[in-house]
Order: structure tokens, then C-alpha cells, then sequence
């Protein structure tokens, strides 16, 4: 019965492109996590476990931004082995 009233319910509405762009987030986070090694450089430089964690999460959110941009361009470009999906597209 659930599914059958699930089936009836209209659509929800696309999101706005400037909520569904991923990349706000992506940055936000890669700028976060370089502020936190700048923090813990400052008061906490004896604590390696803690700049290699903020180093890597900056490393990580970099190669992110990078390897979206690389996909958002091959769908730009119209490859055929470029991933579809939110944000990609515009």
C-alpha cells in the first residue's frame, strides 16, 4: 500500500543550480582543513599525527576539486566515458 501512495506523489522540484554546485562545499572544505593545519602548526607543531591528518584532508580536497573540474570538462567536451550527474552539468 506505502508504495502505492508513493507512486501517486508528484515529483519534487529540481534544486536551484546554486544549491546543486558542488563546488562551494568542495573548496569550503579544503579551506577549512587549511585553516586547521594553520591552527595546529601555531599551538600545536608537537603533534605530527594532527598535521599530517590536516595536510592530508587539505591534499585530498584539493585532488577532489581537481578530478571534479577534470569530469565537469569532459562533459563540456561531450566524452562518452564522462560520468552524468548532479553538478556536472550546467
Amino acid at each position: 500500500m506505502a508504495e502505492q501512495d508513493a507512486a501517486d506523489l508528484p515529483a519534487p522540484p529540481p534544486l536551484p543550480p546554486r544549491l546543486a554546485d558542488p563546488v562551494p562545499a568542495i573548496l569550503g572544505g579544503a579551506v577549512v582543513w587549511f585553516l586547521a593545519f594553520a591552527v595546529v602548526l601555531v599551538f600545536w607543531r608537537e603533534q605530527q599525527t594532527l598535521l599530517w591528518t590536516c595536510v592530508s584532508g587539505w591534499a585530498l580536497g584539493l585532488a577532489g576539486y581537481g578530478v571534479f573540474t577534470w569530469q565537469r570538462s569532459a562533459v563540456r567536451r561531450g566524452k562518452r566515458t564522462a560520468q552524468q550527474g548532479q553538478g556536472l552539468t550546467d
